[in-house]
């Protein structure tokens, strides 16, 4: 299995209107493969631009919202870039499209860093973060998992939460347990 890391991407379509999006990019070398489903904004632009800014970030409230319809997150510019990046990342990174392999679900984009920085420290690890990490990635795949793998993932995971979620995992979490009690009463 590739490395993949979770990151929030931004991307400009050819007029500049900025789109935010969680994606998890793959390791490919020196560099990283974005691989946005069709049909997307991400991919749309990335076509269109050849451009994304990667934002590493640990804030859970950024991931769960752009799951769930709260896609208006603080953009700072990036120097000598037409695509902002996420206010609260701890670093960046700018890629560029290299080359594109072609995939009718899920074209590969293949990248470059073309530039990079730090803005903040990264303080440390939280098994609730990343167990609302885990649960932003369930509900983007909802409509492509039975119930009960469903159910049983959100009772294991909800451990981390009750043990050691702050207030922003308890919120991320609220948020997107909203997705899917809605989810599965669609089910019923």
């Amino acid at each position: 299995m590739p490395y993949i890391r979770e990151t929030i991407l931004t991307t400009v379509d050819a007029a500049g209107t900025v789109h935010i999006a969680p994606l998890g990019i793959i390791e490919d070398g020196d560099g990283w493969v974005v691989a946005p489903f069709r049909p997307s904004r991400t991919l749309d632009n990335l076509a269109a631009t050849g451009i994304a800014v990667v934002s590493y970030t640990d804030d859970p409230l950024v991931f769960a919202g752009c799951l769930t319809g709260r896609r208006e997150w603080p953009l700072t510019p990036v120097e000598g870039c037409a695509v902002p990046r996420l206010e609260a990342a701890l670093a960046h990174d700018v890629l560029a499209v290299e080359r594109v392999t072609e995939d009718a679900t899920r074209p590969r984009f293949h990248c470059r860093v073309a530039a990079s920085a730090s803005h903040a420290p990264f303080t440390g690890l939280n098994r609730a973060r990343a167990a609302v990490l885990e649960l932003a990635i369930l509900v983007s795949r909802l409509t492509m998992l039975p119930r009960d793998k469903i159910e049983s993932e959100v009772a294991y995971l909800r451990i981390a939460i009750d043990k050691t979620g702050g207030a922003a995992e308890r919120q991320a979490w609220g948020w997107l347990m909203e997705r899917v009690e809605a989810h599965l009463a669609e089910g019923d």
